[in-house]
């Protein structure tokens, strides 16, 4: 069952699940596990990495706040975010204020850094930084079902969830026995979907993170989260320790409209 109640500025959703249906959902969008898993994985950001920057094409299942703007209007006046170009940049809201940062060592790496940012006057103030982990086999402009690579872009941050309490999240936070990770994986998976925060990519806002509809397509992948490290890489998620997620949670503010920006620092400065 599910109950509502007004936390923090955002909505909090508590929903417990132990049915059979857990395990069923969890193979249907697992992150993070062994290579025999399905992989997470994303809305296209394909097109807006292949287009000139001055030619805005609508990018299918992005929520329209992520389109490519309308040129025209001056890049030089809008805040920067560190290491992030003109082409990510702009596709930032200009109602964000907080960033996370997802910084990747390089394309092929599945080591990163990931950045919080506040947007303070004119300028993005850095808050906290932690150590992370991405993809097993690094980044990709063009993310696929099962090809181990999270995806580069922007992304809004709109829901969260896992198998623990809500710890005071301000996202809406769905508790569900859905989420856990299976016991078949290695016993160092096993607490990866304790805090969970759904990256908007090919999914659905407004629903929890485990959430099955993909409106890009299946090939696209869906389900890809921010969650609790294991030590290495994942199937294209990221993943920062039980502290940053719990900060995260109590942190991210709906009522600020955050977004990540995630990709390796080639990508992430074009």
């Amino acid at each position: 069952m599910r109950g509502v109640a007004g936390v923090g500025g955002g909505v909090r959703r508590t929903a417990v699940t132990t049915t059979a249906l857990a395990a069923l959902l969890l193979l249907l969008g697992g992150c993070g596990g062994p290579e025999p898993v399905p992989a997470h994985t994303g809305t296209p950001d394909t097109k807006a990495a292949a287009e000139p920057a001055d030619r805005p094409t609508r990018i299918p299942g992005v929520d329209d706040r992520l389109q490519p703007r309308v040129p025209g209007v001056d890049d030089r006046l809008r805040p920067r975010v560190p290491g992030v170009g003109t082409r990510l940049q702009r596709r930032v809201p200009a109602d964000s204020r907080q960033v996370l940062a997802v910084y990747a060592d390089g394309r092929n790496s599945a080591d990163a850094t990931v950045v919080l940012y506040a947007k303070r006057g004119s300028g993005w103030d850095r808050v906290r930084g932690w150590p992370a982990h991405n993809g097993r086999k690094g980044w990709t402009t063009d993310h696929h079902e099962g090809d181990r690579r999270s995806p580069v872009g922007v992304f809004t941050l709109s829901d969260a969830g896992g198998v623990l309490p809500d710890p005071g999240a301000r996202l809406p936070y769905t508790r569900s026995a859905a989420i856990a990770a299976p016991r078949w994986w290695p016993r160092s998976y096993w607490h990866d979907f304790d805090y969970v925060i759904a990256i908007d990519y090919n999914r659905v806002e407004g629903t929890p993170p485990n959430d099955q509809t993909r409106p890009g397509g299946y090939s696209k992948g869906g389900g890809i989260w921010l969650h609790m490290d294991h030590g290495s890489g994942t199937s294209a998620c990221v993943s920062v320790s039980k502290e940053a997620m719990r900060y995260l949670l109590r942190t991210l503010d709906p009522d600020r409209h955050p977004v990540v920006v995630m990709g390796d620092r080639a990508d992430l400065s074009a």
